[in-house]
């Protein structure tokens, strides 16, 4: 029986890695349906999809990031028969952080490597006030001001709003009333990424991350905003690529020359 959390648009039984990826806020797994081709037949790309977006609208969302974090855990152990690798973004960095932790916690197999991107690391406090009461108007609004994560023409389709907003707010009250977990350093590599211009992620938030690993720590920055990956898919892919170069065979160094 397939399993609707994890999206695989191709299989690849061969596959030396799984690259496990965590959405941003409300969004689905085909946020990273274009990483595909730009990843060698070695490395097999899953897509986390949650309930209430996407192929799974009709559920209700998650309003607790504990409750993701299980859910996740129960499907990954079915990828428990090759290494594999997490990518989130945003929410998702705090989703792949805390699936992580519970792996540990657990004595699960942990990942090979650990990618959190526009994310501040446990302990930084939070700078802004909290989202989840505000109404409907003043939630994009700020949603925008912060993230500018909603295209101008699909904040003002009223009919489309209806359909993302409940999974939106879900995430938010998720991420909200959740409080990352620090413990004892991981033995998992990190890479952390960000936009220059993220104040939700600054320089010193992510040099915050060193002292959750004693397996190896590296942060690179990506000109632009909080979405800085739209812009630089090809960017990130690579420096993902770089990192799993003893898993895939590639030499990092020549697929950054050829993107570039």
């Amino acid at each position: 029986m397939t399993d609707p959390l994890l999206v695989r648009w191709q299989v690849r039984p061969d596959a030396r890695i799984r690259l496990v990826c965590f959405p941003h806020a409300g969004v689905g797994a085909s946020v990273y349906r274009q990483w595909l081709p730009l990843l060698p037949s070695t490395v097999e790309l899953v897509a986390i999809q949650l309930p209430g977006r996407e192929t799974r609208l009709r559920e209700a969302p998650l309003r607790e990031m504990s409750a993701s974090i299980e859910t996740v855990l129960l499907s990954l152990a079915s990828l428990q028969d090759k290494p594999h690798a997490f990518f989130g973004h945003s929410m998702g960095a705090v989703l792949a952080w805390g699936v992580a932790r519970r792996l540990h916690d657990s004595g699960l197999a942990l990942p090979e490597l650990l990618v959190l991107s526009g994310r501040r690391a446990p302990g930084v406090a939070d700078r802004d006030p909290p989202l989840r009461h505000l109404s409907d108007e003043e939630f994009i609004d700020e949603i925008n001001r912060r993230y500018g994560g909603i295209p101008p023409q699909v904040a003002a389709d009223k009919d489309v709003m209806a359909l993302l907003l409940p999974g939106l707010r879900a995430d938010i009250a998720a991420l909200e009333t959740h409080e990352m977990e620090s413990g004892v350093p991981l033995g998992v590599p990190l890479l952390v990424l960000a936009g220059t211009e993220d104040e939700r992620a600054r320089a010193v938030d992510l040099d915050a991350w060193r002292a959750q690993t004693t397996a190896g720590f590296r942060a690179r920055t990506f000109l632009g905003g909080h979405f800085y990956l739209n812009e630089h898919r090809r960017g990130v892919v690579d420096e993902v690529l770089g990192e799993l170069a003893p898993w895939t065979g590639e030499n990092a160094s020549r697929r950054q020359e050829a993107s570039a």
